[in-house]
This record gives C-alpha cells, structure tokens and sequence, in this order.
C-alpha cells in the first residue's frame, strides 16, 4: 500500500483532495476541516468584536467588561462612519423631562446615585471610555451561525392588525403589548419594573421592550427596541440584561443586539449595553424599575437613547434607516417570549414576572408613564393607546391610567398553565 501525504496550502482544494483520496473516511475529513474553518471564523469575529481596552473589569455575574476608548468601538467598522465625527451630547432634550430642554443641563446633577449594573462594584470607566461586555468564544458557537451572532430572527415584530396572525406564531414569537399607530412620532419614554422570568430551554428568551417602528411588516421594517431581556442563547446565563436592537430591513441583513455589529454609538462611560441589572424585583416585594427613553435629535436627526434620569448612553446614526429618517409611524411596549415547543404544546417560558395582569402591583410587571414625543419635541401621553396579544391564555396585557403613573399597563403571564396548555 502506498502512503499518500499532502497538505492543506489551499483550505478547499485540500479538501477536496482529502475527499477524493480517503474514499470512506471523507466524513471525518470533513468535519475536521469544517471545524477547523469554524474555530477560524469564530476568531476572526471575535478580534472584530472585543476592541483593545485600557482597563478591563471583572464583573462577579462571570461577565469582562472592557474600558475601550470611545473612538475604538464597533460603531467605527461601519464605512459610513470612518470620518464621522462623535456627537458628545443631543442637541436637545424633549421638552418636559427636564426643566430646560437644553442637553446644556448640567448631567451629573440629574444622574441617578445608584447604577443598577453588577460590574460597578469592581470598578469602572474612565471618561472618554465606554464599557464594552467582552464576547467569548461561547457566546459565538451557541449561535447558529457566526453571521447570525447577535441578532434576532425574521418577524419577530408583532402586527397587531395584521391578517395573518398565523405569521408570528409559526416563528414562536409571542407578545403581550400596548401600541400606538396612525401618526408620526418622534420618540418614546417608559418606566417598566425588572424581573428574572423563568426559561425553559436555552434556546428561547423572554424580554420587555419599546419598540420604534417605520415601513412595512415586510421586509423593509425599520425597528430601533430597547429594554431588558433574559436570554440564555445570547449570553450563557439566565442575568436579566439591560439591551438594545436595530434593523433597517426586517432583521434580514442589518442590525444586531447591542454593540455586536456597526451601528449605535455609545457616548457613556457608566452603563454597560448587554451587562446585568441588579437588583431585581420580586412577587410580593420590593420593586424596581428602569427608565427609557429614546428620541430623535430635532437639529442632527439622530436617535437617542437614555437610560434612568440622567444616562445618555448614546445614539443611532440616521443614516442607518430608510423609514425611520424622518420619523417612527408605531410605537409599542410590552413582553415578548419564544416558544419553541412543538405539536401545539406551550412553553412554561414566563413574560415579565410570570403573573397575570389582573394580579397587579408588586404582582405583575408593568409599563407606567408611558409617553411618545411629538414633532415639536414635547413628551405627551398617547391617543388611542390599544392592546395586543396572541394567546391571552398565555400571557395577557392590561391597561390603565391615574395621576401618578399617567398611562399604564399591567401584562405578562406563566405561559403553560391549565388554560394553555
């Protein structure tokens, strides 16, 4: 028998040489250079993602949080962005969060005392740094593939009028959540309690977010989102995680979770986008909540994001958007789950605490002081603010409104339950 040895100078010549010459072996010939080819590809990914950092931060929940200089983070890959220059604060606020609408406010005396996040207790960034959560190899192969990293599946937007409502249950994607529809809107402000529901399988998440929203429902949608989410898949454990998410076309090509692709600029060296928020609230005890806002820039015609009172985390280029260049023509808010049982079974996968509406507060999670901004840049209660959910059996959505928390809503539920079965 001849000993046939050869190499691979050329990864897909080689293979197919290797293919031609091993006959019955071939499979594992392949698996090994598909391994191989992968373990490449993940690196690569990951020298893209993880800038150079001038401080790095041992969170105790197992996270790294990077200090990377401003100027470093992915938002620069994108080539749109290579000579663009930083907008260190919006032009303007929406009138009627602060007394002056300036962004010449002096931040630090609106900031919160207590930042919510883990990491701070191990330190934190330095001005002029943004704090990046490290990606590890891990996160990249629980993906199912290394371009699908970080970003969400296709349709999972709900249409709360739409005719085919079949759509959205087919991807597993289900949604308990408040709407307004029918006028251009130029932001969207909430306060939502945090909680850590329950996960089935990995392979599913529970969130509460707002969404921004501009096209169609085709596959030109137009989606900036923002809230938390716990997501096993995404960040290896069951932390409850403060996000954020774009898209320009559906969630096709463009857009990702946080800062895993090109796009949002971070400004903020205290809040980590994708870290962990701490504490969280509990049934029949105490309740905490976070604030968000997102708005256009009237002047730049950016999106911005705030987080709390007074965290400007950073913005979305314009450019990024077709529809959403001049303004959003939805806004929603509520709980999103995955349900990936099969036959017609339930997840137990919970939304929000994984309690009905009807239980209430220190129950039930909830929306309060829901507001959207308008043209003129003024923060106003919603018109005809209506209500969606697939399966109300499963998770419902309730809303309400008084004095103190203006607009509201109670949703959320246990998924499977006797009358979801």
């Amino acid at each position: 028998m001849v000993a046939v040895h050869f190499s691979f100078v050329k990864l897909n010549r080689g293979l197919l040489l290797c293919l031609w010459l091993l006959g019955t072996i071939s499979l594992s010939c392949a698996a090994r250079y598909g391994a191989s080819r992968q373990k490449l590809e993940v690196k690569k990914h990951l020298n893209r993602l993880n800038k150079p950092a001038v401080k790095t931060i041992q969170s105790p929940d197992g996270d790294i949080i990077d200090c990377v200089p401003i100027s470093k983070q992915p938002a620069f890959d994108h080539p749109f962005l290579k000579d663009h220059k930083i907008q260190m604060r919006p032009s303007y606020h929406p009138e009627g969060l602060f007394d002056d609408n300036k962004a010449s406010a002096k931040p630090k005396e609106k900031k919160e005392t207590h930042i919510p996040q883990l990491w701070h207790r191990y330190g934190k960034c330095s001005e002029g740094t943004i704090p990046m959560r490290r990606t590890k190899e891990d996160d990249v192969l629980r993906a199912s593939s290394v371009k699908r990293y970080g970003k969400k599946k296709h349709r999972t937007v709900p249409i709360p009028k739409s005719a085919e409502p079949d759509l959205i249950n087919q991807n597993g994607h289900q949604h308990a959540i408040a709407y307004v529809e029918g006028d251009k809107y130029y932001g969207a402000k909430a306060t939502l309690n945090v909680w850590e529901p329950k996960i089935q399988h990995a392979n599913e998440f529970s969130l509460s977010q707002i969404w921004l929203l501009g096209g169609s429902f085709g596959q030109d949608l137009n989606s900036i989102e923002a809230g938390w989410q716990v997501s096993p898949d995404l960040y290896g454990d069951n932390n409850t995680r403060l996000f954020t998410y774009w898209t320009s076309d559906a969630y096709q090509a463009t857009g990702c979770y946080n800062l895993l692709c090109s796009g949002f600029i971070q400004i903020n060296s205290d809040i980590a986008v994708g870290a962990s928020i701490s504490p969280v609230s509990g049934y029949r005890n105490s309740q905490y909540d976070i604030s968000i806002l997102i708005w256009k820039d009237p002047k730049e015609g950016h999106w911005w994001m705030q987080f709390g009172n007074g965290y400007v985390l950073g913005y979305w280029p314009s450019f990024l958007f077709s529809y959403l260049t001049e303004s959003a023509s939805m806004i929603e808010w509520g709980g999103e789950v995955v349900n990936s049982q099969s036959g017609g079974h339930h997840t137990w996968t919970q939304m929000g605490s994984g309690h009905f509406p009807e239980e209430g507060f220190s129950k039930a999670s909830y929306f309060r002081n829901i507001q959207v901004v308008d043209s003129s840049n003024n923060l106003k209660a919603p018109k005809r603010m209506g209500t969606f959910t697939e399966k109300s059996n499963c998770y419902d959505v309730q809303t309400g409104s008084n004095d103190d928390w203006g607009h509201f809503f109670y949703y959320g539920g246990p998924g499977k339950n006797k009358n979801c079965p």
